[in-house]
């Protein structure tokens, strides 16, 4: 019995899997056993083809490929390479000496070539955890695979090229990481928001120490584009946390072919008709949600209280946990979910509450039940809450161009540095990670600042994990003036940002 290395996503992780291949005497015949879904199985009829195809004569008798663990749900494409040269070896194409320490991933079209595959990072990234010296896979994945260390990433156009290597023929040349790197060009920057000083200082707080912000006024006030600003003042990611995007981005086929590391925030904004599914993550075979495609990045949700309640309530856990937990009968899968929320939304159904230059048709009962469409536990998990007014007629012709999103990020990326250095032994990245039983050690304020967040406790202004967090955005605006201790400005400033709706 031949025994062959590959991988098996399961949630955003790669295990093991041993593709076994039994050739016994008999009626001719072709069986994948070990747990295979439809598209496994439907492999025996490309991987018949594809060997046929190349040039090698298909192995007759009794076929039996079994995916081991039994118990563990196989899927995907990704297992056509690997079985090929199971065959090939136990009909003796190929020695079996040289397949050694090599995992093999890879679809296979008819012809034998390699189409690229989803999850070829975690692939790589188990390789390294199980301590395999050699991934072959197609040469479309090489890009977001040659960042793994110590691995030998091995790119093939098609099964006969990998025969050919395997053979001593003609060697495949180890994968390079490629030097040029992807700038992203913002479409949206702060110079082109006219006035809202106070809602541009909360996108910087909030891009600083990744803290949830609630952007609310009229329609056509900016708070859109406010939003779809935030991307362009953010630092690019660190080797980090792009291989945690790019890994995510990998298994949900959203990452292009020749696509490298991921290098800068990723931005989601789906449409308020999204289901909890879509927007948490889930299915028969759980797949990750919007929640963490936003992966160290930005989640948008415009115009929040359209959002099904149902499936707003959903965001409350991942909010505070930084990761969800799906269940399923088959699997049970952890996808991580640390991402920054920023919300629009307006007062009431008309939208024109807040407005003293229109007049709102909404009854105090309308008004009442737009707004409870939020629960308190949600807006409770918002660290800034900022009224976004309509401009006047000077403010809106004769205002300059305010700064660049460029100056706004450079003041973003000091306080971020600072944060580096204060969770450099933590697995935290930002501000709003600090946990509760670290709060007092990293957010030391002074006898004034304490005095005046102890006052806005005792009357009832704040809950108790409201106190947490204007702590946490404290300590942020402290980062941004590079003072070691929190006082009672910064408190002050935090405060004004846990206004009520």
């Amino acid at each position: 019995m031949l025994q062959i290395i590959s991988s098996a996503i399961v949630g955003v992780n790669a295990m093991p899997v041993s593709v076994e291949t039994d050739i016994s005497s008999g009626l001719k015949a072709f069986a994948i056993v070990g747990l295979p879904d439809a598209s496994v199985r439907e492999s025996r009829d490309r991987i018949r083809a594809a060997i046929k195809n190349t040039g090698f004569r298909f192995p007759r008798g009794r076929i039996t490929v079994n995916l081991a663990p039994a118990n563990l749900k196989k899927q995907g494409v990704l297992f056509d390479l690997p079985i090929a040269i199971s065959l090939l070896v136990a009909k003796g194409e190929i020695d079996r000496s040289s397949i050694e320490d090599i995992v093999f991933v890879g679809e296979l079209s008819l012809d034998g070539k390699l189409r690229p595959i989803n999850g070829a990072l975690t692939t790589a990234l188990m390789c390294q955890r199980e301590k395999k010296t050699t991934l072959i896979l197609p040469n479309e994945n090489t890009d977001e695979t040659v960042v793994v260390k110590d691995l030998n990433v091995l790119g093939a156009e098609s099964l006969l090229q990998v025969v050919e290597h395997l053979k001593g023929i003609a060697l495949i040349k180890k994968a390079k990481q490629a030097k040029t790197t992807k700038t992203v060009n913002h479409t949206f920057d702060l110079m082109h928001v006219k006035g809202q000083s106070l809602a541009k200082r909360g996108l910087e707080i909030a891009a600083s120490g990744a803290h949830n912000i609630l952007l609310k006024g009229p329609p056509g006030t900016g708070k859109t584009l406010l939003a779809k600003s935030l991307p362009s003042i953010l630092p690019p990611l660190n080797e980090q946390e792009a291989v945690e995007i790019t890994s995510i981005a990998s298994v949900a086929g959203e990452l292009s072919a020749n696509e490298g590391l991921l290098k800068w925030p990723p931005f989601r904004a789906p449409h308020h008709s999204a289901s909890a599914i879509s927007l948490i993550g889930g299915g028969t075979i759980p797949k990750p949600g919007e929640i963490s495609m936003a992966h160290r990045g930005i989640l948008f949700l415009d115009e929040l209280p359209e959002f099904s309640r149902h499936v707003l309530e959903h965001l409350r856990g991942p909010l505070e946990d930084g990761y969800v937990r799906i269940s399923r009968a088959q699997a049970s899968c952890l996808f991580p979910s640390r991402f920054l929320l920023i919300a629009s939304m307006n007062p009431c159904p008309c939208g024109y509450l807040s407005d003293p230059k229109k007049h709102c048709p909404c009854t105090l009962h309308q008004i009442q039940k737009y707004q409870r469409r939020i629960s308190g536990p949600l807006l409770d998990r918002f660290d800034l809450v900022i009224e976004v007014p309509n401009l006047s007629a000077e403010e809106l012709m004769d205002t300059p161009l305010s700064e660049s999103s460029e100056e706004v990020r450079k003041r973003v990326t000091a306080a971020r540095k600072i944060q580096f250095k204060r969770f450099k032994k933590t697995k935290a990245f930002t501000n709003s990670e600090i946990l509760q039983s670290q709060i007092k050690k990293m957010c030391d304020m002074t006898d004034e600042a304490h005095e005046l967040l102890k006052l806005s406790i005792s009357n009832g202004h704040l809950s108790a994990r409201g106190c947490a967090r204007t702590q946490k955005v404290a300590r942020t605006i402290a980062d941004l003036e590079t003072k070691q201790k929190i006082d009672a400005m910064h408190i002050a400033e935090a405060l004004q940002f846990r206004a009520e709706i």
